[in-house]
């Protein structure tokens, strides 16, 4: 079987990081604003998380729908894995450059607790097109089926 072009996995995982990181960017409208002056920044960041694993669920199923040859364990994991660096880099980058500080002061600014399930969500993310590659097989299957 020939692989899917690089170009493929690259386009699949620029529209699951552009999906999520959109959506967080939106959420953040309001978070900052409106949650985190009444109840915190931490409960407003975890306010928020579920939000995001629906999207990220949602997201990966998407992409597994629309790029077909991305649709084998490598695949899919690599096109997840390559959006976790994306966003990586889209995080850091922004922290950097509009919030001037370093890595080192980014890091150690973020709560430990809201930061621990952040960092845990991330890995959930780089994963999930892989994770849902199972229940996209069995939807197809079931419409081919019927």
């Amino acid at each position: 079987m020939q692989s899917a072009p690089i170009s493929t996995i690259f386009h699949a995982a620029l529209v699951y990081f552009a999906i999520v990181l959109g959506t967080g960017f939106v959420l953040g409208v309001f978070r900052v604003p409106i949650l985190v002056p009444r109840v915190g920044e931490r409960w407003a960041e975890l306010a928020e998380m579920p939000v995001m694993a629906a999207v990220i669920f949602f997201a990966a199923g998407h992409i597994l729908r629309r790029f077909p040859e991305i649709t084998l364990p490598g695949r899919s994991l690599a096109a997840g894995l390559l959006a976790l660096a994306f966003s990586i880099a889209a995080e850091l980058g922004l922290t950097v450059v509009l919030q001037e500080q370093t890595l080192a002061e980014f890091v150690g600014s973020r709560d430990k607790i809201s930061g621990s399930v952040y960092i845990g969500l991330l890995l959930i993310f780089g994963i999930m097109p892989r994770l849902r590659l199972s229940s996209h097989e069995q939807a197809i299957h079931e419409r081919d089926d019927a």
